[in-house]
C-alpha cells in the first residue's frame, strides 16, 4: 500500500502550483472573457497542465517525457476538465465550485493516471 502512495506528497506540491495558475487562468476567461465554465475550465487546465506534466515528469516520477504521453494526458484530463465544466454550466454552479471538484478530481486521477499509465514500470 505504501508503494501506491510514493511521490504522492510531491505530486501534490506540484498540484498546488497548478491549482494557482488554473483557477487564475479559469476566473479570467469565465469572468472578464465571459466564456462558458466548460471553455474556461478546460484551457485552463490545458495551460496548467504543460506545467505539471513536465514538472512531475522531471520531479516526482523522474521519467522522460514524450510528446504522445504528454498529448495523452493532456487530451484524458483535458476531457474530464471539459465535462465538468459542461456540468457546472447544466447544473449553473457558481464557478469556484467547478473549479474546485475538477482541482479535487484531478489531483487524484491525473496521479494514478500518470504513475500507472503513462510512467508504469518507472520507478517513481
Amino acid at each position: 500500500m505504501k508503494d501506491l502512495w510514493k511521490g504522492f506528497s510531491t505530486y501534490a506540491i506540484v498540484g498546488l502550483a497548478n491549482t494557482l495558475i488554473h483557477w487564475q487562468i479559469f476566473y479570467v476567461l469565465c469572468a472578464a472573457a465571459e466564456l462558458s465554465q466548460a471553455s474556461s475550465n478546460f484551457a485552463a487546465y490545458c495551460v496548467a497542465a504543460s506545467f505539471s506534466f513536465y514538472v512531475n515528469a522531471l520531479y516526482t516520477l523522474d521519467s522522460r517525457v514524450s510528446v504522445f504521453s504528454y498529448l495523452l494526458f493532456v487530451g484524458l484530463m483535458g476531457a474530464m476538465s471539459y465535462g465538468v465544466g459542461t456540468l457546472g454550466d447544466r447544473w449553473r454552479l457558481h464557478g469556484l465550485v467547478t473549479v474546485a471538484s475538477f482541482s479535487l478530481l484531478s489531483l487524484v486521477c491525473g496521479f494514478f493516471f500518470s504513475k500507472f499509465v503513462l510512467f508504469r514500470g518507472r520507478e517513481a
